[in-house]
């Protein structure tokens, strides 16, 4: 179902002269409607008439500036980054217009200040932030008050309670306070100025909320904040979840912070419904586990944090973020994954279950595969690789061990633990993911950054070890340095069977120099379709001086050597 709301707005200026209470709500732009809906409401406070200006800039200013932020950021460093710019921009005006004043020698007054309440509806979850006092409510349809999700900024004493402790406008600097949590179809916000809760209970907020539809029930609630003789401007904004969007990685990142990973599970257990029917893998960081769904009794595999890493929270975001990558790729030569009940009680991952053999299972089996079996399993893990790309992931682990044969003769490529998407924490981008022999030299020898070109690099790997059995740059350790110092030797030298076109696709693929590679998924595909056809050239070999610089330094000092050992050899013992 997509994210789907129903919107009320009704607002009052009740026995005030002016209304300076202002609220709004912006759907997110056409393409981008995974980031949901932002609402807002504001409620200006001035002795000069100029609260209006500030509620209404502070609420259309984030309004229209929110979904122009990168969508790389999280909602709480969005909002805080807006809401600090409006704050500054309305200190420094308050500042000039006192100054002005103050020249003047007229009173000092015309202080522009507002309360803000924002929320951010995206996913499955809600983002919440607060200065002032105006409130945020969340209600369903259980019979129970409605429950608050701010705190008044105000002191509390009956004399000054109009008096902010925070506000918009007020400082230089703001503190701003979030609150994050989930969200269920039917759930009600309510947004509302302190006319409203000021003189309703939360009791009445509740039943009120739930009235008719949105814009009846945002009526229902300021007619009655004026019945109950509100001293203020009564506003309420009312957004009732009709339908949610997929999961999104703040949900899942959210998960990640709340849930905690379960403990070691045996055959037999019952995780949320799921009974656990083997334990597949221990890697000493994850547990994987087949285990059989609650509802279709079908097999799927749990996979999890080892509890020696539970509580390692880069751990947990990083799961987190493979559980949102692989809701958004899965299918179509990934594992798809299924969305963790709203009521999970533990942090873990449900992938579909497929019988079969990794590439790296197959090999011990038989190290060498046949010409046709690699092409076709080339083919399809090709075209996997250009969606996952195409989708702007990179995956950092291709190499046998996570590519997959399935019992339905499908190849899926497994694991993206690592993967980096653009939005994964600054932990798991710096982290110096993927197996030495699969590395590219770029990443090896000069510290550069994974791309499209090392999945690509990796696959080349890949498939010159099914087919040769040997690795193109020989078996790397991690401490191992001067690695490139030869080229890979020819397939067909190794391998007579290997036709010449493929020898030189693979080569391209691992050659040392970039240049020389295919640029994209789609160009290695072309060509492994194309086939004898239309076959590439062979990498260049590459000059000493590449494979290495030192060659001439060490040639000249060799040359040197033996030109003084000659020289020693006739002063000493040769005759004059």
């Amino acid at each position: 179902m997509s994210f789907e709301v129903d919107i009320g707005y009704s607002s009052q200026r009740g026995p005030r002269e002016l209304n300076e209470d202002f609220a709004g709500a912006v759907h997110a732009p056409r393409g981008d409607e995974a980031r949901g809906l932002i609402a807002a409401i504001a409620d200006g406070v001035s002795s000069g008439g100029r609260g209006r200006e500030a509620a209404q800039t502070t609420v259309m200013g984030l309004l229209a500036d929110y979904f122009a932020t990168p969508d790389t950021w999280e909602p709480t460093a969005a909002l805080d980054r807006l809401i600090g710019a409006q704050n500054g921009w309305l200190a420094d005006h308050n500042r000039r217009r006192q100054s002005r004043q103050s020249g003047e020698g007229s009173e000092a007054g015309g202080t522009a200040l507002t309360t803000l309440t924002a929320l951010v509806l995206h996913g499955q979850g809600y983002t919440l932030a607060h200065v002032g006092d105006t409130r945020a409510w969340r209600v369903r349809d259980d019979g129970e008050p409605a429950v608050l999700l701010t705190q008044d900024h105000a002191f509390d004493h009956p004399d000054m309670r109009s008096r902010l402790t925070r506000a918009i406008g007020l400082d230089d600097q703001v503190r701003v306070d979030y609150l994050q949590g989930d969200v269920r179809v039917g759930d009600c916000f309510v947004l509302s100025s302190d006319g409203v809760h000021g003189v309703l209970k939360p009791k009445q907020v509740a039943a009120l909320a739930l009235q008719g539809d949105a814009e009846a029930a945002s009526e229902a609630l300021v007619n009655a904040a004026l019945e109950a003789g509100t001293h203020d401007n009564a506003t309420a904004l009312v957004i009732r979840v009709v339908g949610l969007d997929a999961r999104q990685l703040d949900d899942e990142l959210g998960d990640g912070r709340r849930l905690a990973p379960p403990g070691a599970l045996k055959v037999g257990d019952v995780l949320d419904g799921y009974a656990v029917t083997a334990r597949v893998a221990d890697t000493g960081v994850h547990l994987l586990y087949q285990a059989r769904h609650p509802v279709t009794r079908e097999l799927v595999a749990l996979k999890t944090l080892h509890p020696s890493r539970a509580s390692d929270p880069q751990e947990r975001a990083m799961l987190a973020h493979e559980a949102w990558l692989g809701l958004r790729v899965g299918g179509n030569g990934f594992v798809r994954v299924h969305e963790r009940a709203a009521q999970a009680s533990a942090l873990y991952i449900v992938f579909d279950w497929h019988g079969g053999r990794t590439l790296e299972q197959l090999r011990k089996a038989n190290a060498r595969g046949a010409v046709a079996e690699v092409v076709g399993a080339a083919i399809e893990l090709s075209r996997a690789l250009g969606r996952l790309h195409r989708q702007g992931v990179v995956h950092r682990d291709i190499k046998p061990g996570n590519l997959h044969l399935g019992e339905d003769g499908r190849w899926r490529v497994l694991d993206l633990g690592v993967a980096l998407s653009g939005r994964e924490g600054a932990a798991q981008r710096e982290l110096h993911a993927g197996t030495p022999s699969y590395i590219n030299p770029e990443q090896w020898e000069e510290g550069g950054v994974a791309d499209a070109g090392s999945d690509l690099f990796a696959f080349g790997v890949t498939l010159y070890q099914w087919l040769t059995g040997h690795l193109p740059y020989g078996e790397i350790e991690p401490y191992q340095v001067a690695r490139y110092r030869r080229d890979p030797v020819a397939l067909s030298r190794i391998r007579p069977d290997v036709p010449i076109w493929l020898d030189h696709l693979v080569r391209k693929a691992v050659a040392r120099d970039p240049r020389e590679r295919f640029e994209t998924a789609e160009e290695l595909l072309l060509a492994l379709e194309r086939g004898a056809s239309r076959p590439v050239n062979a990498p260049a070999a590459t000059p000493l001086i590449r494979r290495d610089p030192l060659a001439l330094y060490k040639l000249a000092l060799g040359v040197s050597v033996l030109f003084n050992v000659l020289l020693i050899v006739w002063l000493l013992f040769l005759p004059r």
